[in-house]
């Protein structure tokens, strides 16, 4: 089998991967995602880090079996259209991503899937979940995502299934960035957390935050931000991780009485970087919530880790009639 190409598009970063047909990655690049232009700036970037992470594997794009995109907003995987995809710069409609990339590597077999439903399908088969017949993914980033396995399989529903970010955990609760209150990911999203933070700075409060996001040459509070903060002892930065944590424990336990799965995986960029002390938090926070919380489910750490969102678009190239740039 020819390498393929992964592409994890998310609100902070692009991670591009090479992978071969063992799933072992062979060229890999990582750059920010744009905080300006629209969806074609987003396209070119990625096409940039396709093809730089090619040149690591001593390979030019054009002789790639295929490509897989994951990405955020709503997905029509026949087309390669991304709508609607609220963390990303300018994309308030419908843009032909899947098309425009093949268009810039010279890809003809290209395949777009939600963002954390690759993801989640990444640590199924080859990471944390192997061998679960069910699971839920809740990838801790810029917002909540989630992905669901029933029965050994994907579950999309009517193709929205898994938005645990927007199970409400506070009736009339903080804004969230869909526009509705009360959503989990109002309280532990990345983007609403930062937004919280700065409003909470004009009110007078003190953070070492945004010091830190400008001395690590940052324009916005990444991951990696947050985890200094924390280091720093941070005030504010432990009485918003522990909101998030709260809301985070009330959500993933409201999920698991609903869907009773046997696992859940934690990732996305605040998962990773915070690790296994949040995990155990996290656990902790759900046990108050939980039905059976005699027994409850595991909730592990994604072992995929950074690449786990680009392993699981390649693995679309095999398992979904992608989309084509030649229309």
């Amino acid at each position: 089998m020819e390498p393929r190409g992964g592409i994890d598009l998310g609100g902070t970063k692009i991670q591009a991967a090479i992978v071969d047909a063992d799933h072992a990655v062979v060229g890999a690049d990582r750059r920010p995602t744009p905080t300006t232009g629209g969806p074609e700036d987003v396209a070119q970037a990625i096409g940039a880090a396709l093809a730089a992470a090619a040149s690591e594997a001593g390979l030019h794009t054009a002789t790639l079996a295929g490509v897989g995109i994951g990405s955020p907003g709503e997905i029509d995987a026949a087309s390669g259209t991304v709508s609607q995809a609220r963390n990303l710069p300018g994309w308030e409609g419908s843009f032909p991503l899947g098309p425009r990339v093949g268009e810039l590597a010279g890809v003809a077999r290209v395949a777009v899937g939600n963002d954390v439903d690759v993801a989640t399908a990444a640590e199924a088969r080859l990471g944390a979940g192997r061998g679960r017949d069910s699971l839920l993914g809740v990838f801790w980033g810029t917002g909540v995502g989630g992905g669901i396995v029933l029965g050994g399989r994907p579950w999309a529903g009517r193709g929205a299934a898994g938005e645990i970010g927007h199970v409400v955990v506070r009736i009339g609760g903080r804004h969230c960035p869909c526009g509705r209150r009360g959503c989990m990911e109002a309280y532990a999203g990345r983007a609403a957390m930062e937004a919280r933070a700065r409003k909470l700075v004009d009110e007078g409060h003190h953070t070492k935050l945004f010091h830190l996001m400008e001395k690590h040459g940052r324009d916005r509070l990444t991951s990696g931000i947050w985890s200094r903060a924390l280091d720093h002892d941070d005030k504010l930065t432990r009485e918003l991780l522990d909101e998030a944590v709260d809301a985070l424990g009330a959500g993933i336990a409201s999920a698991a009485n609903l869907l009773d799965v046997e696992a859940i995986i934690l990732g996305g960029g605040l998962g990773l970087r915070l690790g296994e002390p949040f995990r155990a938090r996290i656990e902790a926070a759900m046990m108050p919530h939980l039905f059976s919380d005699e027994d409850p489910p595991d909730l592990l750490l994604a072992e995929l880790g950074d690449l786990g969102g680009a392993l699981g678009a390649a693995l679309l190239v095999d398992d979904r009639a992608p989309a084509r740039a030649d229309g």
